[in-house]
């Protein structure tokens, strides 16, 4: 029977012997059988503390006549499970699994607590010593229940070492501040997983995105003072996902730990891993993987093992029937690894005999295996072979080299009749892969490779007439023939030279017909796309809601006002002339095979040289392979792109390039849950097909807004990431039924609400005394009055304004009437609400009595509509100034596309947040944390995060913050108002080091949760003699004080 897969099968396994074991043999059986599953699964938590509980078991029954052994197996079963072995069981779990962050305690604690209770027992001073060493190496190693851990070592060396516990805790808590900061972060990653553990598919993502994280980490260099990533977690991270989770059956998973191990060049004493062991459970995972089985060959080949092992695995590896399962891929991979390796074997300098015989048996058999595979799996007639001939490439390699090997002139018959062997080999090639570029490219050059030097390349000549005649149906035909022009040139005689020249004249008008052929087939194409079109939202809330905003002073004119407002209000035909000056989605191609590295500089000459300068918007990006790069560009017009498609299968150097439409490409999405970023969508759409690019909008007017424009690689996979439109989406604050639909931005859906439909009034000069009662009262005389929003400051007071929406937009306008009337003691100023399609910063509050800043950064109105209670509330109960500043943190280089809930992503690890102010207009938020010590560890852990690929987040000050002007995009640079200097994106803050001082007022540059002081200049003035204010003379802060309000003591 084969064995289990995974832990859990091995545990269902198990778990039937143990509990069908009778006697002492069958119990040993079952010990057997646990190491078994453990050298499968060496990394698993469960199936080691299944297994070290079975072994306690054992030991305690033989121990107590109680348990029913008959009392010979009872004295043998004292023999073979005596205390030793049993808590050497344990400490063996424990040191196999101290590195799965999750989980590991689950062991170690059982573990140690039978080690605390042996220990109650015999009270022996060594025994004290090694679960003192056990708890401070325990506590050196990161772990989600650091705390749980340091409390139990508390409790131990207060019962057992009590003079000299100060010592050895303050030295533990020491130590242990490297594992405390690697479990930190890693934390924000573990919660994911938590999060997401009920949902299967996004539970993975979440597994492969840490994954690909501490990858990053492992080869990431260090900045200076710090250390670099233990290695040891990324292999224990792969582990725990291929070894508890259903990412153990992911042939993509496997691989990459085989390229981490593989490829780790550094030792790894903690978890020393073999390679071939990572090999053999990959394939036992996925047998169906012929990729993992290419990788066991050729790791088993670099170890140096004989060929008889290698052998072995090829033949498990067909012997399983299924590694075609996905695909003719994995069957060609296995075989030209294989192939591979026996051609390294046969050409080496030591080889044998017998190692040739095997190459000459072993090579055409790989050719007609593959073969086989290929008709079985796809017919006869549809196996074309594979496409970059890999196996036949590796064999013609081989009867190359060994034609080689005869150097004496004896020999040369054998030498050619190899090369013609070969040659054959080439022949039969030409049927199934003649309309390839590439291919007689590779036929050319080893036909110049072995032709006699002393003779014409007279065979490489024929070669290339064969592929120019070719040139109607092959892909790169341009190409082919100036070769077949320079070979001719360098070679031939005059007459060959004039008959190429004939013969690429008469290919290449061919070809040219065949080019606008094809250019006008994707222009028609183009010209018929009609997708599906979405209306895309532009959200605009109302003032009476919960969003607040900054007024203009309004005209007391009202013929002016009306004039004003008819002027801003945009017609149909304006938004229609809108659209005609700049449609992106139908003035964008999408341009491949540009070479790597290519500037857009270099891609905008390109288009600019043929007659197309009117270009709006370039995105450039190299592929992932680094051989080629891919271009989105946005035309003026639509008469741009048709002419740009003109250069489809044009040169742009050596490469030809494809130029497409675009259409079709790009979906509009939104109502995803607002803390989505690039990866959340990213893996969103993965199933779907690659993402090329996704645009977020500017908040800087608006933060409200939250949608973006994702570009595909190609229709295929947009037209399948439109089918994940209306589906549930998973967010903090529940699901999100997501729109995806094809965009289309001439369908924009008209604004909604009471003040686009003229029924909301602006209220001013309101007495401080009336409430939105009395204000319903008054108004409600005109009309049906559906909301009374009456402004109140950060303490609960009135401000005098206030906004009223009625049910109809004649009951509004009757109200009018008011304007200019005396309601309690002061004169009402009554108008239409005149808002913009703004709203300049974002405010989340949690339990904040201190009032949100204003657009300098004064405290103003709060940023959303205060509950009906009493207006003194705050009043009686606000914080000081000095206390609500010591809590908050300002950060600064915020990029306009990221909004307040992905700021309260990242900022809400290091403590409960009470107000986030998001500022767009000033490049940066504030952020009010529930205490310093919260603030000091944001303030550390957000300086240089990296919030998107080139920018880092910088703390600074309020002044820093409302200095900084707003974020200027222009074409391809980003650049700000302020000034000609280095973006911040790309330099470090020069604020000078601070130690620790006192708090005290100098803004949110300071660090508070730290105890970080401004200079001295900054805390006070000096008096008339000389002598330093009351505030600057307060004593600093120690190191001791420090790190005591870090860690909330």
């Amino acid at each position: 029977m084969a064995d289990p897969i995974g832990e859990d099968s091995w545990l269902a396994l198990v778990d039937e012997a143990s509990r069908t074991a009778r006697d002492i043999g069958e119990r040993v059986g079952v010990v057997e059988l646990y190491k078994r599953s453990l050298h499968a699964e060496p990394w698993s938590n469960k199936l080691w503390l299944a297994y070290c509980e079975w072994y306690w078991s054992l030991y305690t029954d033989s121990q107590n006549s109680d348990a029913g052994w008959p009392e010979e197996e009872q004295m043998l079963g004292q023999e073979l499970f005596s205390l030793e072995a049993a808590l050497g069981e344990w400490q063996k779990g424990g040191s196999a699994t101290k590195y799965r962050l999750d989980d590991s305690h689950e062991l170690w604690n059982r573990w140690i607590s039978i080690e605390l209770e042996q220990l109650s027992k015999s009270q022996n001073r060594a025994d004290v010593e090694r679960i003192k060493h056990l708890f401070l190496e325990r506590l050196q190693i990161p772990h989600a229940t650091w705390d749980e851990t340091s409390s139990m070592f508390s409790s131990f060396l207060t019962n057992y070492d009590q003079a000299a516990y100060e010592e050895t805790f303050l030295e533990a808590t020491r130590s242990a501040a490297a594992a405390k900061t690697l479990y930190a972060n890693r934390e924000t990653f573990e919660w994911t997983l938590e999060k997401r553990r009920e949902n299967t598919a996004e539970y993975l993502l979440a597994w492969k995105d840490y994954i690909d994280w501490e990858i990053a980490q492992s080869i990431k260099r260090p900045k200076q003072g710090q250390a670099k990533s233990p290695l040891y977690l990324c292999t224990a991270l792969f582990e725990r996902a291929l070894c508890s989770t259903p990412l153990g059956l992911d042939p993509e998973i496997w691989e990459d730990y085989i390229t981490y191990v593989s490829s780790t060049k550094e030792d790894i004493p903690e978890t020393p891993i073999d390679i071939l062991s990572v090999c053999q459970r990959a394939t036992s995972h996925c047998p169906f993987s012929g990729t993992l089985w290419a990788r066991f060959i050729v790791c088993a080949e670099a170890k140096g093992l004989p060929f008889s092992y290698i052998e072995q695995i090829k033949h498990a590896a067909t012997g399983t029937g299924d590694i075609d399962r996905d695909g003719m891929g994995g069957v060609v991979e296995l075989y030209a690894a294989w192939s591979s390796y026996l051609k390294r074997r046969a050409v080496a300098p030591d080889a044998t005999q017998e190692d040739k015989d095997v190459a000459d048996m072993g090579l055409p058999t790989a050719l007609e295996s593959v073969e086989e595979w290929g008709q079985r799996r796809q017919g006869k007639s549809g196996w074309s072979g594979d496409p970059m001939f890999r196996v036949e490439r590796i064999f013609i390699e081989y009867l190359t080299q060994k034609a080689n090997g005869f150097k004496q002139e004896m020999d040369r018959e054998n030498r050619d009749d190899l090369f013609r062997e070969a040659r054959g080999y080439w022949q039969k090639l030409v049927k199934k892969h003649g309309n390839g570029y590439e291919f007689w490219q590779q036929y050319y050059l080893w036909e110049m490779t072995v032709r006699p030097l002393n003779l014409p390349p007279t065979r490489a000549t024929d070669v290339l007439k064969e592929a120019v005649h070719r040139s109607y149906n092959m892909d790169w035909p341009e190409k082919m023939m100036e070769i077949y022009l320079r070979h001719c040139s360098n070679h031939e005689g005059v007459h060959a030279l004039l008959t190429a020249k004939n013969t690429v004249r008469r290919n290449t008008k061919t070809v040219i017909k065949r080019r606008q052929k094809e250019a006008a087939e994707a222009a028609a194409l183009y010209a018929q796309a009609q997708p599906e079109v979405a209306v895309e939202l532009e959200v605009q809330e109302s003032p009476s809601g919960a969003s607040k905003r900054k007024r203009e002073d309004i005209p007391e004119d009202t013929d002016e006002a009306s004039a004003k407002r008819a002027k801003q209000e945009p017609t149909a035909g304006d938004h229609q002339e809108q659209h005609l000056k700049r449609d992106r989605e139908n003035t964008t191609i999408l341009v491949t095979n540009l070479p790597p590295g290519v500037t857009q500089t270099k891609v905008k000459r390109y288009f600019k040289d043929h007659g197309l300068s009117h270009i709006q918007n370039t995105t450039l990006k190299t592929e992932l392979d680094e051989q080629s790069s891919t271009a989105l560009i946005e035309f003026q017009s639509t008469d741009d792109l048709k002419s740009s498609l003109l250069r489809d299968q044009k040169y742009f150097g050596d490469r030809q390039i494809r130029v497409e439409p675009a259409t079709g490409l790009t979906l509009y999405v939104t109502n995803f849950p607002p803390e989505s970023d690039e990866s959340f969508l990213t893996r969103l759409f993965k199933g779907c097909g690659q993402i090329f690019d996704i645009r977020w909008p500017s908040l800087k007017k608006n933060t409200l807004r939250r949608f973006c424009y994702v570009s595909f690689r190609n229709q295929e996979a947009a037209a399948a990431a439109t089918k994940l439109d209306g589906t549930l989406v998973s967010g903090e604050d529940g699901p999100y039924k997501l729109l995806a639909k094809y965009s289309d931005p001439t369908n924009k859906k008209g604004r909604e609400g009471a003040m686009a439909e003229d029924r909301e009034l602006h209220i001013t000069g309101i007495d401080f005394a009336l409430t939105q009662d009395d204000l319903k009262e008054v108004f409600g005389k005109y009309g049906t009055v559906e909301r009374v929003n009456l402004l109140t400051s950060g303490l609960g007071k009135s401000t005098g304004a206030a906004f009223i929406s009625f049910a109809r937009k004649e009951e509004a306008a009757a109200a009018l009437d008011l304007d200019k009337t005396k309601l309690r003691s002061r004169i009402l100023n009554v108008e239409m609400s005149q808002g913009k399609n703004f709203k300049r910063m974002a405010t989340m509050k949690g339990s904040s009595m201190s009032p949100a800043p204003d657009f300098e950064g004064h405290s103003v109105v709060s940023a959303s509509p205060a509950p009906d209670r009493h207006p003194n509330t705050h009043a009686r109960h606000a914080p000081n100034h000095s206390d609500v500043t010591n809590r908050e943190i300002v950060l600064l280089n915020i990029p306009d596309t990221i909004n307040d809930a992905r700021i309260n992503v990242i900022a809400k690890p290091y403590g409960e947040i009470v107000k986030l102010v998001l500022r767009p207009d000033h490049q940066g938020a504030i952020i009010e944390y529930a205490d310093v010590a919260a603030a000091g560890r944001a303030a550390l852990g957000l300086e240089n995060y990296e919030i998107v690929p080139g920018r880092y987040l910088q703390t600074g000050s309020r002044k820093d913050l409302f200095s900084r002007k707003e974020e200027m995009k222009t074409k391809n640079t980003l650049a700000t108002k302020e000034s000609k200097k280095a973006s911040p994106a790309l330099m470090q803050s020069s604020a000078p080091i601070r130690r620790p001082g006192a708090g005290g007022r100098g803004g949110l540059g300071v660090k508070r949760g730290l105890g970080y002081a401004a200079p001295k200049k900054l805390l006070g003035n000096a008096d008339e003699n000389g002598s330093a204010s009351k505030e600057e003379s307060k004593p600093t802060k120690s190191n001791a004080d420090f790190r005591a309000l870090v860690n909330g003591k």
